[in-house]
């Protein structure tokens, strides 16, 4: 028996994938969310997870699992932020030929940050260490910036 979701065509899909995670971006943004922000916050990000899953390439995968780790960074839960970010970092590392400059960095950002939050300063630091080094290698200058102003916010 076919799901509502999988009846679902791929425009549709990558539609919902956009659109949540924009929505996810905006209450990360949020400053004064509530608890219920906190948890739609959750939900977004795995929503839009996972209809990039069904239509997306393995970048949309790697973005969206970062996603997932930077809310629970944001939440201060280490556990499921070190998952979300192994996982980014496995993604980039196997499809390099699909990512762009910035999610190498990108992902041992949300490792930096995720091993902060459960108190692995020493991981945090080399993986912060391995992010900046990995930024340096960015050509355009607008998405260097943004890699190294978000590993600049790294509580370690």
């Amino acid at each position: 028996m076919e799901t509502h979701a999988e009846a679902l065509d791929a425009e549709a899909q990558r539609r919902l994938g956009i659109d949540l995670f924009n929505k996810t971006w905006t209450l990360i943004e949020k400053a004064d969310r509530t608890r219920e922000e906190d948890d739609e916050m959750i939900h977004c990000a795995h929503a839009s997870a996972y209809h990039w899953q069904q239509v997306g390439t393995q970048a949309n995968r790697a973005r969206s699992e970062w996603q997932c780790s930077r809310v629970y960074a944001i939440l201060d839960r280490g556990e499921p932020a070190l998952q979300h970010a192994r996982r980014c970092l496995e993604l980039v590392e196997a499809n390099p030929e699909v990512m762009e400059e910035f999610d190498l960095p990108a992902a041992y950002e949300a490792l930096a940050r995720a091993h902060a939050v459960a108190g692995n300063g020493d991981e945090s630091r080399r993986s912060a260490g391995l992010g900046r080094e990995a930024a340096g290698e960015i050509a355009d200058e607008d998405d260097r910036a943004i890699i190294e102003a978000d590993l600049a916010t790294i509580p370690v």
